[in-house]
C-alpha cells in the first residue's frame, strides 16, 4: 500500500506538471496590463470644448455626463470625455491640451493660454475626488496611488508665449509641462507641418526656445511641426522630445504625421510617439478619399458657377458612388507597428486627440475605447509588458528624463531674450 500511495502521488504530480496552462485572451491580456499601467495619454481637448461651449463658465458643467454639455458653433454633439468614461478607457493620467487658436493677434494668445489653464485648474478643483493636479512625475505616480486621474497641463502652439522666453518660463510656473511648437501654421521662429516653410525648420530663437524648454523642464513637443522642425529640434535638445499626438508617415501620408527620417532617431534621443486617433491621420484610405472628395467638389464648382443646388446634387451622386471609408483600431495598430519597426517599443504612446476630433476610429469613438485598442495589440503578439510601456511606461521614463536634465542643469543661468516693446 505505500508503495502504491508513492505511485500514485508521482502520478499526481507528473499530470499536474504536463497539463496545459490555459492560454490568456488578448481581451485579459489587455485587462491586466492596463490594470498594472493605466493609460497615460498625451492630448485631450477638453479644455477648449469648455471655451468654446461654455465661454469657460463651468460651474454648471457636469463631467459625470458630458453628452449633455451645450453646443456651440463648430463644437456640435457629445463631448468624447468625462469621468465615467475616462474610467472605463482605463485613464490614469492625462495631458489636458491648452489650445487657441493661431489666428488670434498679437499677445491675445497669451491671455487665452492662461485663461485655458485657469478652466482646467477650476474643473480639476470641483472633482477632487477623482481628479488632481499633477505637475512632475512624482505627482502623477501619487495621484495613481490615490486612485485619481492625474492632470496635467500642455500647451498647443509656440504662439501662445508670443516671442518671449519670460512668458515660456511663466507659463512652466502656472504648470505647463509640454509645449507644442507650432500648431497649424508657421510662426515667427518655427515651420508648421501644414503651412508653407518660411525658415526651414527653426530660427535661431527658436533653438533658444529649445534649449530654455530642456533648462527648465518643459517637453518639446513635436506634433504639428515641419519635418525641418522636427530634425533642427533634435540636433538642439538634449532631453527627450514628444509627439504628443501623431501618426506614422509611411503608413498615412498627412503631412501630420511622423516620418521615418525621424522616428529613426527618436532611439537616440530618447523620445516618444504618442499614436494620435484621428482618423484621417490613421487611414490611408480615408484620406486618398477626402482628397478625391476635395477634388470632385471643385471640378463641380468649376463646372456649375453660381449654382450649388447643382454642385450638391453632384456631390450627392459622387458620395453615393463613393462610401466613406470607416478608420478601425487595426488602423490604429497599425501605427503603433510601424513606429515599432523603426523607432522601437520604446518609443511608442498614446495621445488620442479627443475632444479635438470629430470621432476616434470605430469602437473607441470617446475615450472608453481605449481598452479596445491595447486588446488588437495584444492580439497581434504585444506582450503585458509591452502594452504596460506603450499606456504609461514610455511617457514617464521621457517625463523622468526630461526632469533629470533640468535638475541638472538648474543653477545654468536663464536664456534672455531682448523685449519687443
Amino acid at each position: 500500500m505505500r508503495h502504491f500511495g508513492l505511485g500514485l502521488a508521482t502520478l499526481l504530480v507528473t499530470t499536474a506538471i504536463a497539463a496545459p496552462v490555459a492560454a490568456q485572451t488578448p481581451e485579459q491580456i489587455a485587462r491586466q496590463a492596463l490594470a498594472e499601467a493605466p493609460v497615460w495619454d498625451g492630448h485631450n481637448d477638453v479644455p477648449w470644448q469648455l471655451r468654446t461651449r461654455m465661454h469657460n463658465e463651468i460651474h454648471d458643467f457636469d463631467f459625470n455626463d458630458s453628452t449633455k454639455a451645450p453646443s456651440a458653433e463648430g463644437e456640435d454633439g457629445a463631448m468624447h470625455t468625462d469621468l465615467p468614461r475616462l474610467a472605463k478607457g482605463k485613464v490614469g493620467a492625462q495631458f489636458w491640451s491648452v489650445y487657441v487658436s493661431a489666428n488670434l493677434p498679437d499677445a491675445q494668445p497669451v491671455q487665452a493660454t492662461i485663461e485655458q489653464i485657469d478652466a482646467i485648474k477650476r474643473l480639476v478643483a470641483r472633482y477632487p475626488d477623482q481628479l488632481q493636479m499633477a505637475y512632475s512625475t512624482g505627482d502623477v505616480m501619487a495621484a495613481r496611488k490615490a486612485g485619481k486621474i492625474a492632470s496635467l497641463i500642455g500647451m498647443e502652439g509656440g504662439y501662445s508665449i508670443n516671442g518671449s522666453l519670460g512668458v515660456l518660463r511663466q507659463m512652466y510656473a502656472l504648470g505647463a509641462r509640454y509645449m507644442t511648437l507650432t500648431h497649424s501654421k508657421t510662426i515667427q521662429w518655427a515651420d508648421s507641418a501644414t503651412d508653407d516653410p518660411q525658415h526651414d525648420g527653426l530660427t535661431d530663437f527658436g533653438r533658444d526656445v529649445v534649449r530654455e524648454m530642456n533648462r527648465i523642464g518643459m517637453i518639446v513637443d513635436l506634433s504639428h511641426v515641419s519635418e525641418a522642425t522636427m530634425l533642427d529640434a533634435l540636433d538642439v535638445s538634449k532631453a527627450p522630445v514628444m509627439f504628443s499626438h501623431s501618426g506614422a508617415r509611411a503608413v498615412n501620408g498627412h503631412a501630420r504625421n511622423v516620418p521615418d527620417s525621424v522616428l529613426a532617431r527618436l532611439k537616440q534621443n530618447g523620445g516618444i510617439v504618442m499614436t494620435v486617433g484621428y482618423p484621417v491621420f490613421l487611414s490611408e484610405k480615408l484620406r486618398q478619399w477626402g482628397a478625391d472628395k476635395s477634388a470632385e467638389e471643385a471640378r463641380l464648382k468649376s463646372l456649375w458657377l453660381g449654382q450649388p443646388q447643382q454642385v450638391e446634387a453632384g456631390m450627392q451622386v459622387w458620395r453615393d458612388a463613393h462610401p466613406q471609408p470607416v478608420a478601425s483600431a487595426s488602423d490604429w495598430a497599425d501605427h503603433v507597428d510601424h513606429v515599432r519597426k523603426i523607432a522601437g517599443i520604446d518609443h511608442i504612446g498614446v495621445g488620442g486627440d479627443y475632444d479635438g476630433i470629430d470621432s476616434g476610429p470605430a469602437g473607441m469613438e470617446d475615450v472608453a475605447g481605449y481598452p479596445v485598442l491595447f486588446t488588437e495589440l495584444a492580439r497581434r503578439g504585444y506582450s503585458k509588458a509591452d502594452l504596460e510601456k506603450i499606456a504609461s511606461g514610455n511617457i514617464t521614463r521621457v517625463f523622468k528624463a526630461v526632469e533629470a536634465y533640468s535638475s541638472a542643469h538648474r543653477n545654468d543661468p536663464p536664456i534672455e531674450n531682448p523685449t519687443q516693446f
